[in-house]
């Protein structure tokens, strides 16, 4: 064995490129110890694998990857019972970028049985270098199992390395980091926990840390998603849930399952048995965790549409390609195939929930403003979806479905009616539902934020249209009228263009209505454009540039009517009864008079003549 120490240039452009790896290629530096624990736990993988072929001695028992912080020296130490590596493997493996043995390991195992393949992780060769983020000069003393010899790789990352005979006791591979002044947090125990528990918790090969002289377990160890549901208790999913999402409840539903063929992975979630609480609002991803063979990779692949952000857990594969730096992730038709397939077991577990009505009641009253969401951004799922909303409505009680009303639906009846505002108790009362509740037509109470945009997209269902009773006309004249309404209807034919012209200012059109019973006035909107609903958020939003005058719709039933119309054939003026009517309207739709005092002083000028 020569004592020569030999200095070798790095391979291909290696200046340029450690560059970009310090610098450019991961977005935190903390990623490094990830890098190092996957090689690490590759390598005693691969010592598992190659030992049951005899190619290799066993492992020790309990063998593990250590890391070891020396503060005094400014050293953090990465050490693995692994396979490890020769010279040549070394000069190999980290003397070349992009040149990774754990790929062409794996490449190696075409033949092998899908049972017998270890679990391996790296997928390139520059993992190892995002170690000089944090250190100044990197040491790698490795021995090669079934070898007696050991090396000393050593690099500052500069463009050159060095090779060197060295002694280690036992097969496997010490990394050594000369941590740089500014990577002080790498140094403490801590620090190092945490990160493991962030990125490696599920890793089945043991991860310490030595923390005061003792080695403390870093890693849970234990992917339970990896294993037969009949090996799991609902405690075990339970704990994980709350472990997983920092959650005290019970989930709702847990959906686990392994998937095989042309795609292959193993996906564990749960949809929250409570509504999380969130201290900002506004936040739509999905936050379902990607792992690849057990290591976390981001939680940000958006694995499933901002629609179902509410689903948490893991979604774990095997053959999910990767870019180098492993924060990015591919666009492949790999994982756009696993987005769908996992977007549809949710939805197929909703549906098959949705037919027990009081447990899906629970569901729906902490997501369904979200699922709704999906309606109006997902054309692909949007039919599905339809089916899953639930809603208030003027006729039953409790949450009812859209093919429940249909079911209800009256003789001659043409559309599902929708009346949209902020509280379902409040449209309950309102005056628009008077004319549909008195011929027994049920109106569905939307009260929810996003129900001002969705039945917009949706349209229809089961080839009836969808349509808000605030805007356009509404004809209910095929419906058979019911007991409520009563009285004979004045003749408006000089009273509307009166109130009209009185009120041109500030209504598009003033007409007679017949879905008015106890009330004499309502507003509604033009047959185009947004509903009443949809005009009051833009006008709270300050974006209400453009809207449409309202439609004052006229009762020529109510007594007051009567009285007006007599009036207007006698030619009296009805300027002051025009205001009073509007503002009445407004009032009722719960916004303000458009003069408040004006209002109150024409109320009781009213009231003091009446007492009269």
């Amino acid at each position: 064995m020569s004592d020569t120490v030999e200095r070798h240039e790095f391979g291909a452009e290696v200046g340029r490129l450690l560059d970009l790896v310090v610098h450019a290629l991961y977005s935190d530096r903390e990623i490094f110890l990830r890098e190092l624990v996957a090689n690490a736990a590759d390598a005693v993988d691969r010592r598992r694998f190659e030992a049951l072929t005899g190619a290799s001695p066993a492992l020790p028992e309990g063998a593990g990857v250590r890391i070891i912080p020396d503060k005094d020296a400014r050293t953090l130490t990465i050490s693995d019972p692994g396979i490890g590596m020769a010279k040549a493997d070394l000069a190999e493996n980290l003397g070349t970028i992009a040149r990774s043995g754990t790929r062409a390991f794996t490449q190696s195992l075409a033949e092998a049985k899908p049972g017998d393949r270890p679990s391996l992780i790296g997928q390139f060769g520059v993992g190892f270098y995002s170690a000089f983020m944090v250190a100044e000069r990197v040491e790698v003393t490795s021995r090669r199992a079934g070898s007696e010899e050991a090396w000393l790789w050593a690099s500052e990352g500069r463009g050159d390395y060095t090779l060197a005979p060295a002694t280690r006791a036992e097969p496997g591979t010490d990394i050594v980091l000369h941590i740089k002044a500014d990577a002080d947090e790498f140094l403490e125990p801590f620090r190092l926990q945490a990160i493991i528990r962030k990125w490696a918790d599920h890793i089945t090969i043991p991860i310490i840390v030595v923390r005061d002289g003792k080695d403390e377990p870093a890693n849970e160890g234990t992917a339970l998603w990896r294993k037969p549901k009949s090996e799991i208790s609902e405690e075990s999913y339970t704990e994980f849930y709350r472990h997983l999402g920092h959650m005290f409840d019970e989930p709702w539903a847990t959906l686990h399952w392994h998937a095989e063929g042309a795609l292959d992975f193993t996906a564990l979630l749960f949809i929250p048995g409570m509504k999380p609480f969130q201290v900002v609002e506004g936040e739509r991803e999905s936050r379902v965790r990607l792992h690849v063979r057990r290591m976390f990779i981001t939680d940000e692949a958006s694995l499933l549409p901002p629609w179902l952000r509410f689903v948490q857990g893991v979604v774990d594969t095997e053959d999910l390609p990767l870019n180098v730096s492993r924060e990015m992730l591919q666009a492949t038709p790999v994982l756009a195939r696993i987005r769908r397939a996992v977007t549809g077991r949710v939805m197929t577990e909703l549906k098959n929930r949705a037919k027990d009505a009081e447990a899906y009641a629970r569901f729906w009253e902490n997501f369904g403003p979200i699922l709704k969401e999906g309606i109006w951004e997902d054309a692909e799922h949007r039919k599905d979806i339809a089916g899953l909303l639930r809603f208030r409505s003027s006729a039953v009680e409790g949450w009812t479905s859209l093919a429940d009303y249909l079911s209800r639906m009256k003789e001659g009846q043409e559309a599902i009616y929708v009346l949209a505002g902020d509280s379902a108790e409040a449209l309950a009362r309102s005056p628009q539902i008077e004319g549909f509740r008195a011929r027994g037509v049920e109106v569905l109470l939307l009260s929810d934020q996003i129900d001002a945009f969705w039945p917009e997209r949706l349209g229809s269902f089961e080839e009836k249209p969808i349509r808000s009773i605030t805007q356009g006309s509404v004809d209910l004249s095929k419906v058979v009228a019911g007991e409520g309404e009563q009285g004979e209807a004045a003749d408006i034919a000089k009273l509307v263009p009166l109130l009209k012209d009185a009120l041109k200012e500030h209504v598009s059109e003033v007409r007679g209505t017949d879905r008015l019973v106890d009330s004499a006035v309502v507003l509604a909107a033009p047959e185009h454009g947004p509903d009443l609903h949809m005009q009051r958020l833009l006008q709270r939003a300050g974006r209400d540039f453009g809207a449409s005058m309202p439609v004052l719709e006229i009762n020529p039933r109510h007594p007051l009517l009567r009285k007006l119309a007599a009036q207007a054939e006698t030619g009296g003026s009805l300027e002051e009864a025009a205001g009073l009517l509007l503002d009445l309207a407004r009032v009722q739709d719960g916004d303000s008079p458009r003069d408040p005092a004006a209002f109150a002083r024409r109320v009781a000028e009213m009231l003091a003549g009446g007492m009269g």
